[in-house]
């Protein structure tokens, strides 16, 4: 990867006050550590339980490990920087945070999709649902998304590493993201601008339409279903459409504006990258009876064997 003059940046961080920074560290350090712990309840509880077989849950496991990864190459940096006096970043560096970051979203947001995709035809075709959604199909599923996921964030890495960066090195953000990266080019950014838009805002925009239109026909489908049905049917929804507008909206918000309009990017990008990975394990959890008594089974299984 070439650049020109600048051969690492300087991450600027959330805030500029101390004392912001220490109440920060603090929430964000907490919210780490739930979404590492809840992510790794799911996907121990779902690999060890007969919950894998089934694919609402194969698809559940692979979010989780997705929210894991994601969070895991933004949130750990994001902390240290909170309290460190260097906070510097090789320009390979910067690279392969983009990269992984973006790579690691789109697939979570393909996942999301599947999952979707899945509770459509459960509830709207059930007698088709074995057929339609088997092993096979899951899988293909899941690889498409991290094809397609591949293709998005190498495009944008790539694109972002062939630029000029003459300086100033300071990232108005506490990532590496493109729009932020952007600004420091000492060139016409008309272009890439347009392309991050036609790139990361249309891949947000329309996955984030997918998921409420599948969200629209489920609700509909159940119309003539009973009223507890309905009530549980439109409980579990609202609060998956809860999830989806924290982590889409702020995104849509970021990659869809043009770049005079972005002031409030960091700011935003903490609700998909710290608050809506914290609040996935809550609802697809607390709210599913099955995956509740799987996890007391598993994990009653293996505190009896470590005290046995």
């Amino acid at each position: 990867m070439e650049n020109q003059n600048i051969t690492e940046f300087v991450l600027l961080g959330l805030f500029m006050n101390e004392d912001l920074k220490g109440l920060c560290f603090i929430i964000v350090l907490i919210c780490y550590l739930a979404i590492f712990l809840g992510n790794f309840i799911i996907f121990i509880t779902i690999i060890c339980s007969h919950l894998i077989q089934q694919p609402m849950y194969y698809f559940l496991c692979h979010l989780s490990i997705m929210d894991l990864a994601y969070t895991t190459t933004i949130v750990p940096r994001f902390i240290r920087d909170l309290i460190a006096k260097e906070k510097t970043l090789s320009f390979n560096s910067c690279m392969t945070q983009l990269f992984t970051a973006h790579f690691l979203a789109a697939v979570e947001m393909f996942i999301l999709v599947s999952m979707a995709f899945d509770r459509y035809i459960a509830i709207c075709k059930p007698l088709h649902y074995m057929i339609i959604v088997n092993q096979q199909k899951c899988n293909a599923m899941v690889l498409v998304a991290w094809m397609v996921a591949f293709w998005h964030s190498i495009h944008q890495t790539l694109m972002v590493a062939r630029l000029p960066f003459c300086g100033p090195n300071q990232v108005d953000h506490y990532i590496c993201d493109v729009k932020a990266l952007l600004k420091l080019v000492c060139s016409d950014t008309y272009i890439p601008n347009i392309l991050v838009i036609a790139n990361s805002g249309m891949v947000a925009l329309v996955t984030f339409l997918a998921l409420v239109a599948s969200y629209i026909v489920i609700l509909y489908n159940l119309r003539n279903h009973s009223s507890d049905a309905r009530h549980k049917a439109l409980s579990t929804c609202a609060s998956h459409i809860m999830v989806v507008v924290l982590f889409f909206v702020p995104c849509i918000a970021t990659y869809l504006s043009p770049p005079s309009a972005s002031q409030n990017d960091k700011e935003y990008s903490l609700f998909y990258t710290v608050f809506a990975p914290m609040l996935n394990p809550l609802i697809y959890t607390l709210r599913n009876t099955e995956m509740k008594n799987a996890m007391r089974k598993v994990w009653l299984t293996k505190t009896f064997l470590i005290f046995k």
